[in-house]
């Protein structure tokens, strides 16, 4: 990696580190921003990639030129890409979270608002299904571990079972089980998996295809107080989204089992001025104008 990745991945606040295909690289610090920082060669840039693919028995190729998974090192996020789909060898590292960020430090900061804290207090305190939704780089991994803490200290004896692709999330409970994806094994399956272990709350990572309608359904069957989180720009669209995804594997959308599922949907942005959360919505069900959403003062 050479010392400058190396420097980047040890120096407290750096969050992303990004190598284009033109050859230069970007590193995103907290309240910073995201800086151009210099270049890689693209020799230097397979090898790398070849050597962390080596690292965990796999190849990056022309036929098969994306590379999804962990740094072995020090659990990283890393998505890798060659030619022909990029012009040249690029990569992002996603480093893990340093810390985790209560519910009361995002206050402080100004991300949330103190009335939005007391509405995602109870929430957790009365197993509402909540659906984190923002865009890429947004801080909804992030957010979903202020909650997933909120969930630790409120409701110490429940036990969550948690399905990730990769290590971001972060619970302190002494009673749980954490799941991950791999190429043989899809979210769909682990979420069947999940139902056999017993858990209290259902936390996945991030929903981003038709294992949207078996999360929702287990929610719906006796498993209430889940978090999940979705790419959407807004709270409404939140609902389109997992529509479309159920879509991916359904005839039908499942408007009904979305509105039954979901109870509250929290929108966290990513602004000039840094990180926000710019609304909470209540979701009442669904019928025959819609979504019956209710926004909350916050």
């Amino acid at each position: 990696m050479g010392p400058q990745l190396l420097g980047w991945l040890e120096e407290p606040g750096v969050v992303e580190i990004m190598l284009n295909p033109d050859a230069t690289l970007w590193v995103e610090r907290q309240a910073q921003g995201t800086r151009h920082e210099g270049s890689m060669e693209r020799s230097r840039a397979e090898t790398f990639i070849n050597v962390v693919a080596a690292c965990l028995g796999r190849t990056i190729t022309a036929r098969d030129p994306v590379l999804e998974c962990t740094l072995p090192f020090n659990g990283s996020r890393f998505e890798a890409t060659i030619p022909p789909i990029v012009e040249g060898p690029s990569f992002t590292i996603r480093r893990p979270a340093e810390k985790i960020y209560t519910l009361d430090q995002y206050v402080e900061q100004g991300i949330l608002s103190p009335q939005a804290r007391r509405v995602l207090r109870a929430a957790v305190v009365e197993h509402k299904n909540i659906l984190v939704a923002g865009g890429t780089g947004s801080g909804k991994t992030t957010l979903v571990n202020a909650i997933i803490h909120e969930i630790d200290k409120e409701t110490p004896d429940d036990r969550p079972v948690i399905i990730q692709d990769i290590n971001e999330l972060q619970c302190q409970a002494r009673n749980k089980v954490e799941l991950f994806t791999s190429d043989e094994v899809d979210m769909t399956r682990l979420l069947r998996v999940t139902m056999r272990y017993r858990p209290d709350r259902i936390i996945v990572g991030e929903v981003r295809g038709p294992e949207a309608l078996a999360l929702l359904k287990a929610w719906n069957t006796g498993h209430p107080g889940g978090v999940a989180t979705v790419h959407a720009n807004d709270c409404p669209s939140a609902l389109v989204r997992i529509e479309q995804l159920i879509l991916e594997g359904s005839a039908s959308p499942a408007s009904k089992t979305i509105g039954d599922a979901v109870d509250i949907i929290v929108n966290i942005a990513r602004t000039p001025n840094g990180r926000v959360v710019r609304e909470i919505v209540s979701v009442k069900g669904y019928g025959a104008d819609g979504y019956q959403l209710e926004e909350l003062k916050v």
